[in-house]
């Protein structure tokens, strides 16, 4: 399995439109191989901004970098350069990958 995660800087006040922009967008996951599940998550609250984390699980590595590759991850991220957006974000994403090395059940 990889994870493929996200962070996101969130500018105080601007947290319900980021996440309306993101149950809004159009994914186009569900039509890439080896996508398995995504999460958005909402962390910490600090001073100045809240933190988010897009969290992506692929079947493995490559999978994702397809993902990255393709017309679906375009189409996916077509807007994400809207000038309307960016008073929501503090800079860009920090981008995490992980390749599981353990993993129990519940």
């Amino acid at each position: 399995m990889f994870i493929a995660m996200n962070r996101f800087r969130i500018v105080k006040g601007e947290e319900a439109e980021f996440e309306r922009i993101w149950a809004e967008r159009e994914t186009h996951l569900a039509e890439v191989p080896g996508f398995v599940e995504f999460h958005l998550l909402r962390g910490p609250e600090l001073e100045d901004h809240s933190l988010y984390i897009s969290h992506t699980e692929w079947e493995n590595e490559d999978n994702f970098t397809d993902w990255t590759n393709s017309d679906a991850f375009r189409k996916a991220h077509a807007k994400a350069g809207d000038s309307s957006k960016k008073s929501v974000y503090m800079g860009r994403p920090q981008f995490e990958g992980f390749t599981s090395v353990q993993t129990v059940g519940g």
